[in-house]
């Protein structure tokens, strides 16, 4: 048997089998109690008696039942759709009753549906649009074309296509998904228990118990609105203190003389200038007005700072508990030192090696070594993913032909089950997208370096480690600050690789800032300026980041400085006391 056994949707039908649901009619998150207790222990119990696929999803589900290794499956017609070009021999059923409660099971029901903005209900044409995609004959369109069976009553569902007759039959015993905004903020909390559940790491009572916690803070009503007098005076009081400077430097001669001069290269520059305006300043100019507005979409209010409050305070929780900004921003901070110090000592040293004049086939060595940062990163994480699979992944087959060879058992690994496995996953697929970039930069450093300076060196009696550390470092050093700049700027915002491999797992704790403020934007009830708040600390934290090698820079000078004087003050001491 073969089912999406880690996602709520798919599980569904076994909830309402036990006489569970996800949300109650005054919604309420109804993924609680004995119903979805039950529910649970029996998808964990097919699972750990090998009936079921450890952390199927719907690709894993067809591919198994494509290969003939899956000889049951539990999905909706978008399988059928993808089995059209096999020759896999096969029929489609009713979902059956369950044997301990004797009821069926009901899948979730999704009715078609044209959504309208409150912009777009107030234009005719659109109006008109819905009224044709909703209509008798588009659904009988889609019936024959698509396969899909239709919401309508009138359009009549053809005898001969089993296909579209079961799913017809199957619909009539399906559990119609609540069309309530509070629907939404079901499916994360819901999942992470479920997948807790699953893998072990709690029971299942405490892990929808805590569900339904996160299920209710995220459905708290937001920030009650604030005075925006306060932020337009400080607006007003910039925009007066900038406008006194132009006005103070448009009055100097100096000042215009030096823009009449300037004025043909500002010509040149101008379309550069209004293109990042348009890309860069905008983007973040609104994102950071977002930031300051809470509510549902279309009834956003001013709140002024309640959400950098709500978000720096844990939400009035512990500071360092699950999900909140300070654990999360440990969490980010040690992703990119980890995966920062493997991009680079992996590139420096690749680099080193295809550097040596004896070495042979080097062009063809840098090519194979920069496929993995050409190819798109969310393939390279979609393949990751795969290959860490506990019972079909490559990883698995490694181990047990290790096994095999050295004759010791080695277990596999559920990498994702565990915060240290699951986070060394998401390094291992970053490291191997990111050190290509290190070793490019790092060999064309080295051309900088003088071959005289390394045979002085040499001759001088230096090892070769001796001649890196003490002569090569520091010649290219200006060249890889930058780049370590750069790669820990894209490592701090690598959403790819941390949503597509472990998906956060396991309970978020391997979320990092960027997925974390994604999740408040499209999986918690759209609450933009939450998220908003969360990029605009994003900001703040890389800016500090950029400008920290300038201020060490600046230290440094100021150390020196006081040493010079402190010798300098010395010096003029012994000199009066000779």
């Amino acid at each position: 048997l073969a089912y999406e056994n880690r996602g709520v949707y798919a599980h569904a039908p076994l909830l309402s089998a036990f006489g569970g649901r996800l949300l109650t009619p005054d919604d309420q998150f109804g993924f609680v109690g004995p119903e979805a207790e039950a529910s649970i222990a029996l998808a964990k119990h097919l699972v750990d008696s090998g009936q079921v696929p450890e952390s199927a999803d719907g690709a894993l589900v067809t591919r198994l039942f494509r290969s003939g290794k899956a000889a049951f499956a539990i999905s909706g017609p978008w399988l059928a759709s993808d089995l059209a070009d096999s020759k896999v021999p096969y029929r489609v059923a009713v979902l059956p009753k369950l044997a301990a409660t004797g009821q069926r099971m009901r899948p979730l029901l999704t009715v078609e549906a044209v959504m309208l903005s409150p912009e777009g209900a107030r234009r005719p044409a659109a109006l008109r649009l819905a009224e044709l995609i909703a209509s008798r004959s588009a659904g009988e369109l889609r019936q024959r074309v698509a396969r899909t069976v239709s919401a309508r009553s009138d359009v009549v569902v053809p005898k001969d296509d089993e296909l579209l007759r079961v799913f017809s039959e199957q619909a009539q015993h399906g559990v119609p998904m609540p069309t309530s905004i509070a629907m939404r903020a079901v499916w994360e909390p819901a999942e992470k228990a479920l997948r807790k559940a699953l893998n072990g790491t709690v029971g299942a009572r405490e892990a929808l118990t805590e569900a339904q916690r996160r299920f209710d803070d995220v459905r708290r009503p937001p920030p009650p609105p604030a005075s925006p007098t306060p932020a337009l005076m400080v607006l007003g009081g910039l925009c007066l203190l900038g406008a006194w400077q132009l006005v103070r430097r448009v009055r100097q001669a100096s000042f215009r003389e030096r823009l009449r001069e300037s004025w043909p290269a500002y010509r040149y520059i101008a379309h550069g200038v209004l293109a990042v305006g348009l890309l860069v300043f905008v983007p973040l100019i609104a994102g950071a007005a977002i930031s300051l507005f809470a509510g549902r979409p279309g009834a956003q209010h001013y709140v002024g700072l309640a959400n950098f409050v709500e978000i720096l305070t844990a939400r009035g929780g512990p500071l360092l508990a699950s999900g909140s900004f300070y654990l999360v921003l440990i969490i980010t901070i040690a992703w990119t030192v980890v995966n920062l110090f493997f991009h680079m000592a992996i590139g420096m040293v690749l680099a080193v090696l295809l550097s040596r004049p004896t070495l042979r086939f080097k062009a063809v060595y840098r090519v194979l070594l920069i496929i993995p940062w050409a190819v798109p990163s969310y393939v390279t994480a979609l393949a990751w993913k795969g290959m860490f699979h506990r019972q079909f992944g490559a990883v698995t087959a490694l181990t047990q032909t290790l096994s095999e060879v050295l004759g010791v058992h080695l277990e596999p690994i559920s990498w994702f089950s565990g915060f240290t496995s699951a986070f060394t996953a998401n390094v291992a697929t970053n490291v191997w997208l990111g050190f290509p970039f290190m070793m490019v930069v790092t060999l064309a450093a080295l051309t900088g370096v003088p071959k005289d300076v390394l045979e002085a060196a040499e001759v001088d009696g230096a090892t070769r480690w001796q001649r890196f550390w003490r002569v090569t470092l520091p010649i290219i050093r200006p060249t890889m600050v930058p780049a370590a700049l750069l790669g820990g700027i894209w490592t701090f915002n690598m959403f790819n690789v941390v949503f597509l491999v472990s998906g956060g797992e396991p309970d978020g704790q391997t979320d990092i800032l960027v997925s974390e403020a994604y999740r408040w934007a499209f999986t918690r009830q759209a609450q933009y300026g939450y998220a908003g708040a969360y990029a605009v600390l994003i900001f703040m934290l890389l800016f500090v980041w950029t400008r920290l090698p300038g201020w060490i820079e600046i230290l440094q000078k100021w150390r020196e400085a006081r040493r010079e004087a402190a010798a300098a003050v010395a010096a003029t001491a012994r000199g009066r006391a000779s």
